[in-house]
């Protein structure tokens, strides 16, 4: 998957928290997030109560909800369950398991979300 069909994808699939979603698309959509939000902030000069550090505030709302579906169906590549996106709650160390876990490759073939990315 390329960087424009990831975004497309996790656009597209906004609120989907069924499936799974590859590697690839998972970061590519985290470097989507990254690029804008660093558009707003030279946009905007560093000073958020401007017109482009509220749009910027505005986006990066906007881009929560795919966010957090998108990390769901990485997970769920692995065959682990949703709810461990949860470890994000806890500073540091659950910020430091989500990215190891988003770094290892998918499961080969179907597994209890579905079909794999790549061959669905």
């Amino acid at each position: 998957m390329n960087f424009g069909q990831a975004i497309t994808s996790g656009l597209k699939n906004y609120a989907n928290f069924q499936g799974r979603s590859s590697r690839s698309a998972f970061w590519y959509f985290a470097l989507f997030n990254v690029l804008v939000g660093l558009a707003f902030q030279i946009m905007s000069g560093g000073d958020s109560s401007n017109f482009f550090g509220l749009l910027g505030g505005l986006a990066s709302l906007a881009l929560l909800l795919p966010s957090i579906a998108i990390g769901v169906r990485r997970l769920h590549d692995l065959d682990r369950s949703g709810w461990f996106i949860l470890l994000a709650l806890i500073p540091f160390i659950g910020g430091i398991i989500l990215i190891v876990y988003y770094c290892q490759p998918s499961t080969a073939g179907a597994n209890r979300f579905g079909e794999g990315p790549i061959t669905a």
